[in-house]
């Protein structure tokens, strides 16, 4: 059986304990906010960059790891590794993805490189499945084959907080800015092909919350869902509201909570709620 690295990007919010245990090598994007650079959690923790974005969020930005870090890493993994499986973020939201295909390329490492279509726990959770087949004893191409089914059975929704920042980073356009913030629309963000796309516009955010629950209903119904992850920029507390909400409508759902990864809190704000699945 080959010797398999696993290789992704920060936005797939895995625990630096769990990459450890399992040979996942994490390249870190980059949140510059107060006009400092720092790496996602190395030099900044999740807690501390949202208590920084509250202050500053409004200028805010990010960017991705350096392609001479992509291959550094490569370089290095042909040296004790067969092959890899690398998992990014959609490649309609950042160039990790092609980043990952040409410094593979350029190593001469071979890596198959997956685009996700999506962030966060759906992503950290394709990454999940693929090790746990890989442990199962399943060979490399058909764990490969079968990553690359998942991108289509993932899904997250968002109820942003900061408009401005989403028309900054072109996530909404100007005019879907402007009309949220004047009348107090709350707009509810889902992923389609790994683009992120207005699902729905609402006047009052108590229906917003209202809004998400029936999206999540409508899951359980269509998919019938096993696990749900809450996804928080900053605000636990209102995270584990809604787990015990939903916990008491459905049953046997397995919800999780997760912290945002902060350079989706860098587009979406301090406060923002999501939740994200992958279902079987």
């Amino acid at each position: 059986m080959k010797k398999i690295a696993w290789i992704t990007d920060s936005s797939s919010g895995l625990s630096k304990e769990f990459a450890a245990k399992n040979n996942v090598f994490v390249l870190p994007l980059n949140v510059i906010i107060d006009g400092k650079t720092y790496r996602e959690d190395v030099d900044i923790t999740k807690d501390e960059f949202y208590q920084l974005l509250q202050s500053h969020g409004n200028n805010a930005k990010t960017s991705q790891p350096a392609f001479g870090d992509f291959v550094s890493l490569y370089e290095k993994l042909k040296e004790e590794y067969d092959a890899g499986i690398a998992i990014h973020a959609s490649s309609q939201l950042t160039g990790t993805y092609s980043s990952s295909v040409s410094a593979s390329e350029m190593a001469d490492f071979p890596v198959e490189v997956i685009d996700s279509k999506i962030g966060d726990y759906a992503l950290g959770k394709m990454i999940q499945n693929g090790i746990d087949m890989v442990n199962e004893g399943k060979e490399y191409d058909q764990v490969v084959s079968k990553l690359r089914t998942l991108p289509e059975l993932a899904q997250m929704y968002l109820m942003p907080q900061n408009f401005e920042q989403l028309r900054k980073s072109g996530r909404v356009s100007t005019a879907q800015s402007i009309f949220a913030s004047l009348l107090n629309i709350h707009l509810i963000l889902g992923f389609d092909d790994g683009k992120v796309v207005v699902k729905d516009k609402v006047r009052i955010k108590k229906r917003a919350k209202q809004k998400m629950f029936q999206i999540l209903d409508d899951a359980m119904e269509k998919y019938h869902l096993k696990e749900l992850c809450i996804q928080h920029a900053g605000v636990k507390e209102h995270a584990m509201q809604w787990k015990e909400e939903i916990e008491r409508k459905h049953q046997s759902l397995k919800v999780k909570i997760q912290t945002l990864v902060p350079v989706a809190g860098v587009h979406t704000g301090h406060g923002t709620l999501c939740i994200s699945w992958l279902r079987d």
